[in-house]
């Protein structure tokens, strides 16, 4: 790894390309910078070129035939022996991810686990990915198998990078595919380090990372006849920017896209200590820049003043600040851009009349230039803000009251996203009844958020918010084309 270090507490971090199993040198670089003091340079990440992009194509796609060659065993056993890496000098790590986006260093810690997590969960699907249905004959017997597709292009956010990439990653290899990951270009260098890592214990070609600028090297990773599929996460239009891409070469696609994802409090819900603080998490964690948090609640009339009087008595603890204090609980926002559309959208409510209570403290002195916000809760806005009806990925939150249930359930689906919702009742059959009106790729009962996310099913998106599923056997089937041999009986 190309570390450099600095004899003060502050340590500048260098990342290479690495693929066809060696460092590459670029000589452009990104300049990666500190959200909380955007004035500091945290590190540089190689900035690979065109033709650089190509070659790590290339070299996943020679070492594809003998990887997919191995059976799902020995791939297994392989991965399990890299996955052992990933770990290594994790609070090292972790505060490098935490300089490079702002969020917490518990967060980033648990960024790492993730990935590490979800290599074990998807190593553990051996037995399924070589499995063969068979139809009886006659007049055909028909066996059906899972064949890998080919070079696999992975495209990760700056929000949880690495654990996001355990969504996919440990997946598409399990299933015999070779990988070239690109880091987002405005956080890379602890996704870089952690792929970099997982490939040096792999054969050369079999996993690959490529930083730079999407402009210069998107379409040498996605519109390239030598990729097979390509796993993008993050916005929509993004996502759309990335399908538009794919489509020049036929190539596949999953999408996990942004979620504008609702909480549907039910009159019979009985709010408990710990549920409350899984609520809470889901709703602010990461300064509110995760897909699956809540991003609207509709609440039961009779429950409103207890939520609200819950969700506020946290948001009391909240100490808004750098990830290098010890005592933040909420970094600030990973860009200056999203900041302010936050805050335009909370300028809106409170000016149509909607009453906006926000809590904290802004830091000052050093920090004072930082992407920071105070969280703030949106009581009784108008449905048709935009605060409502736009993904906001900040710590703010509208809570909209409702008396009938068809009501709360025709709010919680009226958007044009789908990710995830959840549904708040003490009556484990209304909440399948209701929960199954809930239109998401994934519904949670009387909790939100990825705390409590069950990594086994598959995830993703309805309408807006993506195509395909990562993780499970479903997600494991994502990374490989169906194959059909019909064999004649008499």
């Amino acid at each position: 790894m190309s570390t450099v270090f600095s004899p003060d507490s502050l340590t500048v971090v260098s990342t290479p390309l690495f693929y066809g199993g060696a460092e590459h040198r670029t000589e452009a670089r990104l300049t990666i910078t500190d959200p909380a003091k955007p004035s500091e340079t945290v590190g540089y990440a190689a900035a690979a070129t065109r033709d650089q992009a190509l070659a790590a194509v290339a070299a996943a796609k020679d070492a594809f035939p003998a990887w997919s060659a191995h059976t799902a065993a020995e791939r297994a056993e392989a991965l399990t022996a890299a996955a052992a890496r990933i770990m290594e000098d994790s609070e090292r790590e972790a505060a490098i991810l935490s300089s490079e986006n702002g969020k917490v260093v518990g967060e980033s810690t648990f960024d790492l686990m993730g990935l590490a997590q979800r290599f074990e969960l998807a190593i553990g699907l051996a037995e399924e990915v070589d499995a063969v249905e068979t139809l009886p004959g006659p007049p055909t017997e028909v066996r059906i198998s899972h064949r890998p597709m080919g070079v696999v292009t992975i495209i990760v956010p700056f929000n949880w990078p690495i654990a996001i990439l355990g969504a996919s990653l440990p997946y598409a290899l399990m299933a015999g595919n070779t990988v070239v990951v690109k880091p987002p270009p405005s956080c890379p260098l602890a996704t870089t380090r952690a792929v970099q890592r997982l490939a040096e214990a792999l054969p050369p070609g079999v996993l690959n990372v490529v930083t730079g600028e999407d402009a210069e090297i998107g379409q040498a990773l996605v519109s390239n006849e030598d990729v097979a599929k390509v796993c993008f996460t993050g916005s929509v239009r993004g996502g759309k920017r990335i399908m538009a891409m794919a489509s020049e070469s036929l190539t596949n696609v999953t999408l996990e896209l942004g979620g504008n994802d609702a909480v549907l409090i039910l009159e019979d819900a009985q709010f408990t200590e710990q549920g409350l603080d899984l609520l809470f998490m889901g709703i602010f964690s990461t300064t509110g820049q995760v897909c699956m948090n809540a991003k609207r609640i509709y609440v039961h009339s009779s429950k409103r003043d207890e939520l609200v009087a819950e969700l506020t008595r946290r948001l009391e603890q909240v100490k808004v600040g750098p990830a290098e204090d010890p005592a933040t609980t909420m970094g600030p926002f990973h860009q200056r851009a999203q900041l302010e559309f936050v805050q335009a959208l909370v300028r809106e409510a409170r000016e149509s009349g909607a009453e906006v209570r926000e809590f904290g403290e802004l830091p000052g002195g050093e920090w004072a230039e930082g992407n920071f916000m105070r969280p703030s809760l949106v009581l009784d806005p108008d449905p048709s803000l935009r605060v409502v009806t736009e993904e906001q990925f900040g710590p703010t939150i509208p809570i909209i009251t409702f008396d009938d249930v068809e009501e709360g359930i025709r709010l919680v689906n009226d958007t044009q996203y789908g990710l995830c919702n959840s549904v708040w009742t003490t009556d484990e059959q209304t909440a399948i009844e209701i929960g199954s009106r809930l239109q998401s790729g994934y519904v949670f009962h009387n909790t939100h958020g990825a705390a409590l996310l069950d990594q086994r099913a598959p995830f993703g998106g309805i309408k807006q918010s993506g195509i395909g599923r990562e993780m499970g056997t479903i997600g494991l089937r994502e990374f490989q084309e169906p194959h059909a041999l019909g064999l004649l009986k008499h």
